[in-house]
């Protein structure tokens, strides 16, 4: 009986033994193929960081040659360019026709000068009319305004316009007003007075000055209420 026992006793033993290595080696076998899966999600993730790091390292290093002036500079944008122009010279005395005319009221106490560009460009009227009622020679310049001077230079296209209010006088008879049918006119120029000068002849009738009160106005694209008022 003994000896017919054993065998069985021994194989159930050895069945038991065969099925216990059998689940260890596939519980590791399991664990490795979840190691290795592991290891291979490290490796892509690491191969993907080191790629976005080159990238990153060689957008820097681009960047860098730019502002270095080594590398390629950037192309500059067509509304960056800086645009250039020269400003219109002043009207000289040839670039210019000057009349005058007088002003509403009884007697006539105040002209206006009208000064047209008729040189075919645009030049610029600098300050105020030069006026001398009398000799060129002798006779003192009329005096500005300051109240009258406009905020930005003159410019006057071609054949526009520019003007200037002048007091002659008071009003009413004056001992000192004297009848003048006509007058001489000079421009400035950036430097002082330009070369030459224009005789204006006189609204009809002549205009009575007092070289005590004269003044002018400075040259305006157009007379403004309140200070060409003087």
């Amino acid at each position: 009986m003994r000896t017919s026992i054993r065998p069985a006793v021994f194989a159930a033993t050895a069945l038991t033994a065969l099925s216990l290595t059998l689940t260890a080696c596939g519980s590791d076998g399991s664990k490795d193929e979840q190691a290795a899966s592991k290891a291979v999600g490290a490796g892509k993730k690491g191969s993907a960081a080191n790629d976005e790091a080159g990238q990153g390292k060689a957008a820097a290093e681009a960047t860098e040659s730019g502002s270095s002036g080594s590398g390629t500079a950037p192309p500059t944008r067509p509304g960056a360019m800086q645009k250039t122009g020269g400003k219109a010279p002043a009207c000289t005395v040839g670039d210019v026709k000057i009349s005058a005319g007088k002003q509403d009221g009884v007697p006539t106490t105040h002209i206006t000068l009208t000064a047209t560009n008729v040189s075919g460009h645009a030049c610029t009227l600098l300050r105020y009319p030069l006026i001398a009622f009398g000799d060129i020679q002798t006779a003192k310049d009329v005096p500005a305004v300051a109240k009258s001077k406009p905020g930005t230079a003159v410019v006057v296209a071609a054949g526009g316009s520019a003007y200037a209010a002048v007091r002659l006088n008071q009003g009413g008879v004056h001992e000192e007003n004297r009848v003048v049918t006509s007058f001489n006119v000079n421009l400035f120029a950036a430097d002082g007075p330009a070369e030459g000068s224009k005789v204006v002849t006189a609204p009809a009738g002549g205009i009575a000055v007092d070289d005590a009160v004269a003044k002018t106005g400075y040259w305006t694209p157009e007379l403004r209420n309140g200070a060409d008022e003087f």
